[in-house]
């Protein structure tokens, strides 16, 4: 969505401006999302989140809506939101995304769930074993600033 799109979103009646939105929303992914619905009724809050998400979810140029919808499955697949992740898979099967590519997405959003809670919760155990681990043997490279901040957390 262009800035004069926007522009002319909020110059309207929020009582017109939020059906338009919600068409707008249903043209694109071919169902209105459940948050949306819900926030329907509250225009101060439904028509900036949406002209946001529209920004986000739309409004890249150099990424493709299939794209789009493999990185929302991922990233819904790793915050374990069934809601979020059924819609994205219904949208990108309606955009003509196959079942193997949006495997494949899950399994990213997945093995980057399993890395973060491996990585927080070796932390965890490092941070209160302090003398029984060499937390430099887990350091990238000695001038890695996020390492360096690691080490002096652990000290």
């Amino acid at each position: 969505m262009e800035l004069e799109d926007i522009v002319e979103i909020l110059k309207k009646d929020p009582e017109k401006a939020v059906p338009e939105l919600l068409e707008d929303v249903r043209n694109q992914y071919g169902e209105v999302p459940y948050i949306m619905n819900f926030m329907k009724d509250l225009p101060e809050i439904f028509i900036p989140k949406t002209l946001y998400e529209n920004s986000i979810m739309r409004g890249f140029k150099n990424l493709d809506p299939e794209t789009v919808e493999l990185i929302a499955i991922g990233v819904a697949s790793a915050l374990r939101c069934e809601h979020c992740l059924k819609m994205h898979i219904r949208v990108a099967k309606r955009k003509g995304v196959s079942k193997e590519k949006i495997f494949y997405a899950i399994m990213i959003g997945a093995s980057l769930s399993n890395a973060a809670v491996l990585a927080e919760s070796t932390r965890a155990l490092t941070s209160e074993f302090p003398d029984e681990g060499n937390e430099e043997e887990y350091c990238c490279d000695s001038n890695c600033e996020i390492c360096n901040i690691s080490k002096a957390t652990f000290k």
